[in-house]
């Protein structure tokens, strides 16, 4: 699948540490739903004061994930999204960077599983009881066919990204839905007879 120029591929240890900060992730997280956002109107969506909030916003410009809106008036600058999305390698070489990735990899599936969890528990409308998805699967892929998954996954959400950013796209009776897809190698699964033989 041809890579989307808007994501951004975050390959720096300095920039995965930075983003390795729950209030961070929120406060990214707030500028790509709500639009341009001031470190006030953050603050009100995110639950922490207005101080804090334009502190971790502007660490979050320093290392480009944001950045203020041009030609914007008055005291308090708005902050917009750079780019629509971003991943990281979970594996890098450089042992500095794979350090940071893998503590800004548990920062966020403890910040995302949280979430679900919540609104998981949460009672749902009428007509939404029965929509929420939880499945698990377990397989044996070899390492491309992992890619090839990958890329079916993110084609598939793909359809539905431009809607975060674009209200008009939202169709009538649309709500905002947590989406998080996990799959990783568990070599614990390993049978110790890969063949089936085994004594009796």
């Amino acid at each position: 699948m041809e890579r989307d120029p808007s994501i951004r591929k975050i390959d720096d240890a300095h920039a995965l540490k930075a983003l390795a900060h729950p209030l961070r992730l929120d406060l990214l997280e707030a500028v790509s739903i709500h639009g341009p956002l001031t470190a006030t109107a953050a603050s009100e969506l995110v639950g922490e004061s207005p101080a804090n909030c334009s502190w971790h916003l502007r660490q979050l410009a320093k290392y480009g994930f944001i950045e203020e809106v041009p030609d914007a008036h008055g005291r308090q600058r708005p902050w917009r999204r750079t780019g629509t999305g971003m991943e990281w390698d979970q594996s890098p070489e450089d042992p500095e960077t794979q350090e940071a990735s893998r503590a800004l990899t548990t920062v966020y599936l403890n910040r995302e599983m949280a979430r679900i969890q919540e609104a998981m528990q949460r009672t749902q409308p009428a007509g939404w009881e029965e929509r929420v998805i939880a499945t698990e699967s377990l397989s044996w892929l070899t390492a491309d066919e992992m890619s090839q998954l990958g890329d079916e996954i993110g084609a598939l959400l793909e359809r539905f990204r431009g809607r975060v950013r674009d209200p008009g796209l939202r169709p009538a009776g649309s709500r905002p839905v947590r989406m998080l897809a996990l799959a990783a190698p568990d070599d614990r699964l390993q049978p110790t007879h890969p063949t089936g033989d085994h004594d009796a």
